[in-house]
């Protein structure tokens, strides 16, 4: 995606959020995810997606947004910046679960080829321990979780999902100093809310450390396309995917006491 693109899509994810921060429909709706990192703790990584915790019954609040974005965040879109826009509830055997419900944006300008952009605004159930908290961001109230339950959960997304998604693993690079000494047994709580087998976690340790080159270059893909140029260029200059990988095999092995052996 070009840098204009880019520019854009942010434009538009900082509009997603705060029109749901400051609707009814957003209520209950906790910011998380790599886009909450973006706004709140100044991320190096673009966000590809905006992602909520909610607690509540996830498909009644996916109809809520659902029409908050068509009737607010379409018309302002177009008035901003001349794109044409759609709102849609994502189908399908890869987005229905009772876990995870998804509205599809796509924007285009109907007289630029290649200009569509998508971007997709997912509600979903994330274990917590703490409270909710509120961060502030240019004058807006954005409700959102603790930095130790928005950190463990980038970790449990490792094991959680059936395929490793990289900018995970950015992330909790990026933000591994929010862990809190007792993220151990904080960790192995959630695991076991989760019904996460052991099993399960030691083979994805264990292909973590197999695979290495694959999840180097995995990881490389990520730092090029998402991170700022100038970030980007400081972790290739240090080891790129392969560093950012040892890092983070050295934060799950050491502290969290998770996969057994030490990372050399």
């Amino acid at each position: 995606m070009d840098e204009e693109k880019m520019t854009t899509q942010e434009r538009i994810q900082r509009l997603v959020v705060r029109l749901v921060a400051t609707h009814p429909a957003g209520r209950g709706l906790l910011l998380i995810g790599g886009f909450r990192y973006r706004l709140l703790d100044n991320s190096a990584r673009r966000s590809l997606d905006v992602d909520f915790h909610c607690a509540t019954d996830l498909g009644e609040k996916q109809v809520q947004l659902l029409q908050l974005l068509k009737r607010k965040l379409l018309p302002e879109v177009r008035r901003r910046w001349g794109y044409e826009g759609t709102a849609e509830p994502a189908h399908g055997p890869d987005v229905d679960s009772p876990a995870v419900k998804t509205i599809d944006l796509a924007f285009w300008r109907q007289t630029v080829p290649g200009s569509r952009m998508e971007l997709p605004v997912e509600i979903t159930r994330t274990v917590c321990l703490d409270r909710s908290v509120v961060r502030t961001a240019d004058g807006v109230v954005y409700a959102t979780v603790t930095d130790a339950d928005m950190i463990e959960a980038k970790i449990l997304a490792l094991f959680n999902r059936a395929l490793v998604t990289h900018r995970d693993l950015i992330d909790i690079f990026l933000f591994g100093n929010h862990l809190r000494p007792d993220s151990p047994q904080r960790l192995k709580e959630k695991l076991r809310l989760l019904s996460l087998p052991s099993d399960h976690v030691r083979k994805r340790m264990e292909d973590f450390r197999q695979h290495r080159d694959y999840h180097g270059r995995s990881l490389d893909q990520v730092v090029h396309e998402q991170l700022e140029a100038e970030t980007a260029d400081c972790i290739r200059g240090a080891g790129g995917g392969r560093m950012i990988l040892d890092r983070i095999l050295n934060i799950l092995t050491d502290p969290l006491e998770i996969g057994g052996e030490q990372t050399p």
